[in-house]
Order: C-alpha cells, then structure tokens, then sequence
C-alpha cells in the first residue's frame, strides 16, 4: 500500500478547517460535513489533482466510514423515544419507502437511472449525525418537538442500513439475507444479554480504573466489539455498515452506568476527531464535478433527487397532525429531509460495487449536501416563527384585556 503524506496532511489540515469554518461570524453556520466534502473536491484529482483518494487515505477513508455507522449505532436510544415517537417514526419511514421508491421506479422508467432500489433506499435516510448538534445548539433536543425529529431520524438511519444490507448482497437469497439478519440481530441482542451480568462493582471498577492508564481497556473492548460484529456480519453475507451500527448499539447499551460518558467521548475523539472526517474528505475527492458539469441532464438530476428526498421524507408528517401543532410540521418535514452522510455512503457503495453509475452518484451526493445546507436553515426559521406566533398572540390578548 503507498504511504502519500502530502495527501494526509492536506486531509489533516481540512480537518482542522472545517470546524473553524463552521464558526465564521457570517450569520450561517455551514456543517462541517459540507466544508469537509466541498474542500476534498477541491483537493482531490477532478479538480486541483492535489491529492487522490488512494493508498493510506483510502484504507482510512473505510475506517471512517464503519466509524460513523458504529457511533450512529451508540446515539440510538430506543428506550427513551419509545411510544408515540418511535411508532410514529417507523410507520412514517414505511411510509417514505413506499413513497421513495414509486417515484425511483419511474425515474427508471424514463430512463433517468439504472439502479431505483438504491436511490429508492437512499431518499429514505435522515442524517441523524448532523442533525443532533443543530438541534442541541438550538435548544430543542430534550423537547416535545426534538424527541420526534430524534425518533424520527433515528428510523430514517436504523431502517436504511438495514434495508441497504439486503439489497447490496450477493451471496443469498433476499429470503434467505432476511432471514439471516434477523439472526444476526437476534444474535447481537443475546450478546448485550449475556455482557450485562458481567457488570460487576468490582468489573465495574476495574473497568474504570484502566480508563485513566495507557491499556484503555473498555475503548479497545468496544473496538473489539467492533471487529467481531463486522466479521460475524461478513461471515453471513450481510453489509459490514450494519455490523459496525449493531455493535455501536451493542456498546451502548453495555457501557451504561457511571463510566458511560467517559468511554463514549472516547470513542467519539476517534472517530469524530480523525477517522470520519478522513471518510468525508475522501468522498469528497471521488466526488467528479467535471462530469457534472459537463452533463446538463446530470445537472438536472440534482433538484429531482433533492425533491425526491424531500417528497419521501416530509410525506410522513401527515401521521403527525394529531402530535404536533401545525406550525411545527414544516420544520420537521424539513428537519426529516436532511441527510448527507447516508447518502455518501450508499452512494459509494453503488459505484463500488458496479450498481450505480458515477454521474447519477454524484447527483446523488449533490442533492445531499444541498439538503444538509438549506433544509435545517428552513426548518430552524420556520420553527422559531412558530415559537413567536403563539407569544405574539399572548400579549395581544394581554393588552386587549
């Protein structure tokens, strides 16, 4: 494998970039994720030719890819969006499936793409991982409104990945795929029922203890943790995305307690702090805007999947008239339509594995960047007019009485 440095250390100094980008004082604040993919096209070989996505950046490209889908799988917390949120959620996500892949199928039929079931699958994600910081910044995380975005989101990540897992085999059956992913999952859930015994006070202790030494004993468990579902899910001809987002839940639900945090912001300096944003910049790099550019009906292909995307997942809002107020479905249709990182991927996926053609892939990615960079905007505008309509109304009701 060839060791190119130059190339790391552009990819390491786009790292370093993208956050301070994301803090420019300009009334805007751009997703790192964006600054991260626009600056790897720049670099990469379809423009300046600065770097190529190859060699030690590739393998680190992968790393980050599975790093991502293992620290989705440990935001999930199905326990606290049980009820009303997650039903609402999956019958939603169903419903946008349905929806996606109606409209993808017709797109196949004019002759726009080759592969509907891919894109089908891929305006159906909501990307969760960028989500969560806008909402946190904008204080509505632990709300009524944020605990349905968050469910929601979290379906549109969960669903996808699995539903990707079955599409994108070769091995198997579709029956038989089904069949062995829901032992695979059954297999993972008897894995956290047998670790959580173990959580002794003095294993408990032991654990933590390590935590402040050289070893890091509960970060390389959950790294091993990692491996072994991701081999277990190759073994059964399943996507390793999906091992790597089972053992990210897997490590969640183990490492609950006193410690959790401690361990979690570990894992999360790994990947947030070095392997995934290499994942993005390298996506960046494979991103080819010269073919793009030099095919208008690719071009054109950009708003029909930003529409697509936003058809299927703002289509489920119906199901929440009776939950939220009607103020507040438009910024969570909006909220519900963001996505990039899932898209990335499937879109990587699709060329890699010859299922995709490379001009509609990269229509595919522009339509997620766009919707990473306008939707959330809509949806916090839309959202914070909804929150001054009702005070507004108040205190002229005040001063009529």
């Amino acid at each position: 494998m060839q060791f190119n440095g130059p190339a790391l250390l552009l990819a390491a100094i786009i790292a370093v970039l993208s956050p301070l980008a994301a803090e420019l004082p300009i009334g805007l604040r751009l997703p790192m994720i964006v600054v991260e993919v626009a600056l790897g096209i720049v670099i990469g070989p379809h423009m300046l030719a600065w770097a190529s996505p190859d060699g030690v950046l590739s393998v680190l490209g992968i790393l980050g890819l599975i790093f991502l889908f293992f620290l989705a799988g440990m935001e999930l917390n199905f326990a606290a969006l049980r009820g009303r949120p997650l039903t609402l959620a999956v019958w939603g996500w169903l419903l946008s499936v349905a929806i996606a892949f109606c409209l993808a199928e017709a797109l196949y039929l004019m002759g726009v793409i080759r592969t509907p079931l891919l894109v089908g699958v891929a305006t159906t994600t909501t990307g969760m991982g960028a989500l969560l910081p806008i909402l946190r910044d904008s204080g509505e995380l632990n709300t009524r409104f944020g605990r349905y975005v968050i469910a929601a989101g979290a379906v549109g990540e969960f669903g996808p990945v699995a539903l990707l897992s079955l599409l994108l085999t070769r091995e198997h059956t579709h029956w038989l795929q089904t069949a062995l992913m829901i032992f695979f999952v059954a297999l993972a859930a008897l894995a956290v029922v047998a670790a959580l015994p173990t959580k002794t006070p003095r294993v408990v202790a032991f654990l933590a203890a390590t935590m402040n030494s050289s070893s890091q004993l509960p970060v390389r468990i959950s790294i091993l943790i990692l491996a072994l579902l991701i081999c277990v899910a190759e073994k059964f001809g399943l996507d390793m995305i999906l091992g790597a987002f089972t053992a990210g839940m897997i490590v969640s639900l183990g490492s609950r307690g006193q410690q959790e945090q401690r361990l979690h912001h570990r894992l999360e300096a790994i990947g947030y702090g070095f392997l995934i944003p290499m994942f993005f910049v390298t996506s960046g790099m494979h991103f080819d805007v010269g073919a793009l550019a030099s095919s208008p009906k690719a071009l054109l292909r950009v708003p029909a999947f930003l529409l697509l995307l936003f058809v299927a997942r703002s289509a489920p809002t119906i199901f929440y008239r009776y939950e939220l107020q009607k103020a507040d479905r438009i910024p969570f249709a909006f909220y519900s339509a963001t996505s990039l990182p899932l898209i990335i991927a499937i879109a990587e996926l699709g060329v890699q594995t010859g299922r995709m053609e490379s001009d509609n892939a990269t229509a595919l990615v522009g339509a997620g960047m766009l919707s990473l960079l306008v939707f959330p905007i809509i949806a916090m505008i839309a959202r914070r007019s909804s929150r001054k309509s009702p005070t507004q109304a108040s205190t002229r009701a005040a001063e009529a009485g």
